[in-house]
């Protein structure tokens, strides 16, 4: 789902038709007829994406996203009018199942957000599946593009801040709060410089957000 700033393609590859069965690659992103296609206009969580409930357990939204969308899609004929071509190569377009508008029936439902960078198209959309809580908005989630930009900078933080490693050199910090809640924090989050490890009251480091989840952490709101 990952998704750039979209460059210009020719004349006529703007407003190719591409036909064809659909097969999911993920939330927001179908292989039609053995074209690779990025729905226009959508943006939806990414694979390892989390969300948290009311409760403020975690839960894989991102994975129950690509699931729901494939169950819905899958083996389905789809007539898509290319917009642009972004820089993986993919056609951005708009495409339609039975008639019905694909982007637009998933933020309806709450499996994708408006991407109002690119366009305005479903931004009413969205909002009455904020209102309604649909989907992924009955939980706190943050947008997939504010997801990949944390991604990205905690990616760079750990490359130039290699003294934030543990001795195992592993980057993640596995905090336990006051109130004996285990959390982990990334680099490039918000309180991330600022947790210190003290492996003698049971906190640590880890090397991957699984391994952190598994042993009983879990991530870090901010």
């Amino acid at each position: 789902m990952l998704c750039t700033a979209i460059i210009g393609v020719p004349a006529q590859a703007a407003g190719k038709r591409i036909t064809g069965t659909i097969q999911v690659i993920d939330g927001d992103t179908f292989d039609v007829g053995g074209t690779r296609v990025r729905l226009f206009g959508i943006d939806a969580p990414e694979g390892d994406q989390t969300c948290t409930d009311a409760r403020g357990d975690e839960l894989r939204c991102g994975s129950f996203v690509t699931t729901q969308v494939r169950d819905a899609y899958r083996g389905k004929q789809a007539v898509c009018k290319q917009v642009d071509t972004d820089r993986y190569g993919r056609s951005v377009a708009r495409c339609v199942v039975g008639n019905v508008d694909v982007g637009q029936s998933l933020v309806a439902s709450g499996l994708a957000f408006a991407f109002a960078e690119y366009s305005r198209d479903y931004i009413a959309v969205e909002k009455a599946a904020i209102r309604a809580g649909r989907g992924i908005h009955a939980y706190t989630m943050v947008r997939p593009s504010a997801f990949r930009a944390q991604k990205r900078a905690a990616q760079t933080a750990a490359v130039k801040t290699p003294a934030q490693a543990g001795q195992n050199g592993c980057t993640i910090k596995g905090n336990i709060s006051a109130k004996g809640v285990r959390i982990f924090h990334v680099a490039g989050q918000r309180d991330y410089q600022r947790t210190s490890i003290r492996t003698d009251k049971g906190e640590r480091w880890f090397c991957s957000a699984s391994e952190a989840r598994a042993a009983g952490w879990r991530a870090a709101r901010r």
